[in-house]
């Protein structure tokens, strides 16, 4: 069978034979939805850009229907799959689907957020339809740990990627949106209706594009000190600045001078900053005295 021919992908009723042979029922627990139709996963391929010399991670592939689409674009796919059954059966699917791929796709059972190596060559994209409730720190997870990524295209509940893609000022503008900015240019790349999924969940799922900076922010602050100031930053949102990063700074005053020293007005707030900006105020964090 040709990887071209559209029956290569799952359709509905494949999806459902599958998940009936392995007694697979989809769990809100981790956020199950399957997508059912072979034209969104190609969207998604095509939304995604993958080339032909891509090794691209896939986290969470569930019964195969994303993989199936990126096996035939990329060069190589790597899947992290949490869920036992669903790990064991994979690797049958890609060979009675795409036999003449099998050879380029590699499984790593395990949770993503303890995953810190993939077989094979590094990643340079990852193309995912992020579980629901994990979909923001496993982002942030692989974007951190493999830096070879250069393009991301993740699927996740709309309001999720809204957040992600949300620009200071933005009611939605909080830690995501700086953290995700922090490594990438990040946009909102389309909408995904309810009804490509099984079961269908009961919010609308957007695609969010991460294209990781060629230049990294300039700062002499590591990213963990910048996180730190957006994490005190955003835990007390309604606060001006000044209050909000006492706790961070040791005191109001001593917050108000490393605002001012970084060119921050003590009475913003954290959703008007851009990532820049909480570097800077980061940079600027007052010695500890003994």
């Amino acid at each position: 069978m040709s990887s071209t021919e559209p029956d290569a992908l799952l359709g509905p009723a494949d999806i459902r034979d599958l998940a009936a042979k392995l007694g697979v029922r989809p769990t809100k627990q981790r956020g199950q939805n399957f997508v059912i139709d072979a034209n969104t996963v190609r969207r998604i391929v095509r939304t995604a850009e993958v080339r032909p010399d891509d090794t691209v991670v896939e986290v969470g592939p569930g019964l195969g229907s994303l993989t199936l689409a990126l096996l035939e674009a990329a060069d190589r796919v790597v899947a992290v799959e949490i869920d036992d059954v669903l790990a064991a059966a994979l690797p049958a699917t890609v060979q009675a689907r795409m036999p003449e791929r099998a050879d380029r796709f590699a499984l790593v059972h395990s949770d993503a957020m303890l995953v810190t190596e993939l077989p094979g060559p590094a990643p340079t994209a990852l193309v995912a339809n992020l579980p629901y409730n994990v979909a923001v720190p496993v982002l942030l997870t692989m974007l951190e740990r493999f830096p070879s990524i250069e393009r991301t295209l993740v699927m996740v509940q709309a309001e999720v990627a809204d957040r992600l893609a949300a620009r200071p000022g933005n009611k939605v503008y909080g830690v995501p949106s700086v953290k995700a900015n922090w490594y990438a240019e990040v946009k909102r790349a389309g909408s995904i209706g309810r009804t490509v999924f099984w079961p269908a969940p009961n919010v609308d799922s957007g695609l969010v594009s991460l294209v990781r900076r060629t230049e990294p922010i300039a700062t002499t602050a590591t990213r963990a000190e910048v996180f730190a100031v957006v994490d005190a930053a955003f835990a007390q949102r309604r606060k001006t600045l000044r209050a909000a990063l006492s706790g961070w700074a040791g005191s109001a005053p001593a917050a108000e001078a490393a605002l001012v020293a970084a060119g921050v007005s003590p009475q913003a707030r954290g959703e008007a900053l851009t990532v820049e900006e909480f570097a800077a105020i980061a940079e600027n964090k007052p010695e500890v005295s003994a």
